[in-house]
């Protein structure tokens, strides 16, 4: 049986405004730009220029806050009927911007402009398979055996070694490139591209890439002999740091066996890791604030990159107030000023985003900057207190997700360095007294206790632990072996040295 009902529901519904805002807020400096040339080349009404009058656009607070998520988006979408056209309101339109005084008497042409360098330096380099190929063409290889040497240099990974299969790289050659050879053929031109530069290139494992660096080496250094001999015959020992064993086997004494790790310790595990390249944002840091100490007081800035001076085009104010002061207003006219309409609210859209983006990065920033004020006055790990995601979502009352998209990515540039800003949260962890101190405190001291002690006979994770207990720090062995190991320190068998 059907019937018909009402109900009433209670629904969150994000808006094109917020979801924009929310995209935008995860985006660091280093894409901001981009970001921006993408919406001006999708939006013709938004532009470069001078900053807008504030009057000219509404509070973003207010844009982003309301919960009229889906206020005004008919007027985007004509429906083609006469009451739709008939009732077009463009006052608000053509009279902002008509009491702006115009740029041209503002301007001194006595001062130049002194605008800062927005150009951002770009880097030219060449890449690890670049640099492989130039020395290929020093080779006489004839048309045929230069496809198969390009095929092997393309199959060596980043790190600088061939780990694909040479039977796999006969069929590659077979089935892409109509080549037929035979792994005989391909060894022996793999032999050749290990004589590049950087040497260890090509090589299968670390093993072979270290033996090739030796063999680039004077062959009458004791030193460079021994660690030859040490890889060659005790790779697994050597890597275990079992040294008496190696000693016992190779008949060496304590100063030639130090000599010969000294050789071993210099060499190069990823011969290709200098050319490798990153993706742009990770290669290149670019700080999204900055925090100068000027006499004990702490001064933030946002970068300027995120402060772009975007306007909404006079071009499509100028139509709209040529369509205003007109007669005859047709059909096709009224589509195309719908049109504009629509372009100019999506670019005051983005500007509203950009501006409140700007206002939630820096009050978010301040937050973390006076909630770790020792910090950025000292630079003392060891004062940083304990801080999570909600500490700072409650100073800033933000919700805990935007806190997150704001401090995903972003780095500050201090005069202690440049610090991402997810480095300023940490747990807690208590002490005897009962006080709450960073995990981040325990962990640069665990790193300054490794750091000194002595190689000949490191500290185990027992030794640590009583260490830190004795320091009025709780902690259980099981902790500080995790803390070492989020430190990337090994264990202490491996940290042994001669």
């Amino acid at each position: 049986m059907l019937k018909q009902t009402q109900q009433q529901k209670l629904l969150q519904k994000l808006s094109p405004q917020q979801i924009q805002l929310m995209k935008l807020l995860q985006v660091p400096t280093a894409v901001l730009e981009e970001r921006i040339k993408e919406e001006l080349e999708e939006n013709p009404a938004l532009e470069y220029g001078e900053e807008a009058h504030e009057e000219e656009f509404k509070d973003p607070q207010d844009e982003f806050s309301g919960n009229e998520e889906g206020e005004g988006d008919d007027e985007f979408e004509p429906d083609g009927s006469e009451n739709e056209y008939d009732n077009i309101d463009i006052s608000e339109y053509v009279s902002e911007g008509d009491d702006d005084i115009a740029d041209y008497k503002l301007r001194d042409d006595n001062y130049p402009d002194q605008d800062e360098n927005k150009t951002i330096p770009v880097r030219v380099e060449t890449s690890f398979h670049e640099h492989l190929l130039e020395q290929l063409g020093m080779l006489e290889l004839d048309e045929r055996k230069n496809a198969i040497a390009e095929q092997i240099i393309g199959s060596i990974d980043d790190d600088g070694y061939l780990r694909r299969e040479v039977s796999a790289i006969v069929d590659d050659l077979s089935f892409s490139q109509n080549v037929s050879t035979d792994e005989e053929e391909i060894r022996d031109l793999i032999k050749k591209i290990q004589d590049f530069d950087p040497p260890g290139i090509c090589a299968t494992d670390l093993k072979e890439c270290l033996l090739l660096q030796l063999k680039r080496k004077p062959q009458d250094d004791e030193g460079v002999v021994g660690a030859y001999l040490i890889l060659e015959n005790y790779f697994d020992e050597f890597t275990k740091k079992h040294y008496e064993k190696i000693q016992k086997g190779l008949n060496m004494s304590d100063e030639g066996l130090k000599e010969a790790i000294g050789q071993i310790i210099r060499l190069t595990p990823k011969p290709g890791g200098n050319f490798a390249t990153l993706n742009k944002a990770e290669s290149y840091v670019v700080p999204d604030f900055f925090i100068m100490n000027n006499n004990g007081k702490l001064e933030l800035t946002l970068n300027s990159k995120n402060a772009p001076d975007l306007r909404i085009s006079e071009g499509y104010r100028d139509m709209l107030k040529e369509y205003d002061r007109g007669d005859k207003k047709d059909k096709r006219q009224k589509e195309a000023v719908l049109f504009i309409k629509q372009k100019i609210d999506a670019a005051k859209w983005f500007i509203d985003a950009i501006k409140q983006r700007q206002h939630t990065l820096l009050s978010t920033m301040e937050s973390i900057m006076d909630y770790q004020r020792e910090f950025f006055l000292t630079g003392d790990e060891t004062t940083m207190r304990p801080m999570i995601l909600k500490d700072i979502a409650d100073i800033t009352q933000l919700d805990i997700s935007t806190v997150s998209r704001v401090a995903n990515s972003k780095y500050v540039q201090t005069e202690f360095g440049t610090f991402k800003l997810k480095f300023f949260f940490s747990e807690s962890l208590s002490t005897d007294s009962g006080e709450e101190v960073s995990t981040r405190e325990v962990k640069k001291i665990l790193s300054d206790l490794i750091e000194g002690e002595n190689k000949r006979k490191p500290l185990s994770d027992e030794n640590l632990t009583k260490m830190l207990q004795d320091k009025g720090y709780n902690i259980a062995r099981r902790t500080v072996a995790k803390y070492r190991e989020q430190l990337n320190i090994p264990v202490a068998r491996l940290r042994k040295e001669l």
